[in-house]
């Protein structure tokens, strides 16, 4: 069974910083992309950032310039930055590895609530 393991998650006053990070195995991890995907209260699950394996990175028009998403081939972790948070950014958020017509695989989530 694949381990999506989250950590990095919760509170925080508007305008500040958190780190999340995801770790999974080598396996997983080596040839896969990896997403941060997160869900608000009443709202559908969006995207808000991609890495593909060579480290190329897409962001959701929302949080371009002030998230960023990164690997760390040695440690199999995933990480998203999250600056100048604003209180929108509240959400439980989700590591996820797409894997196409074979399904996504989830994170347990992290909760990140950002005051105003």
């Amino acid at each position: 069974q694949v381990q999506l393991v989250e950590s990095g998650g919760g509170l925080v006053q508007a305008g500040g910083s958190l780190r999340l990070s995801c770790a999974t195995s080598r396996i997983i991890f080596s040839f896969n992309a990896m997403d941060w995907y997160r869900q608000a209260p009443g709202k559908q699950r969006e995207l808000v950032a991609h890495i593909t394996p060579e480290g190329t990175t897409n962001y959701a028009d929302s949080v371009k310039g002030r998230f960023t998403i990164s690997r760390d081939n040695a440690k199999n972790t995933v990480y998203l930055q999250m600056n100048s948070l604003k209180p929108e950014d509240t959400a439980v958020y989700y590591c996820a590895v797409p894997r196409g017509v074979h399904g996504t695989y989830w994170g347990q989530g992290t909760e990140v609530t950002v005051s105003s």
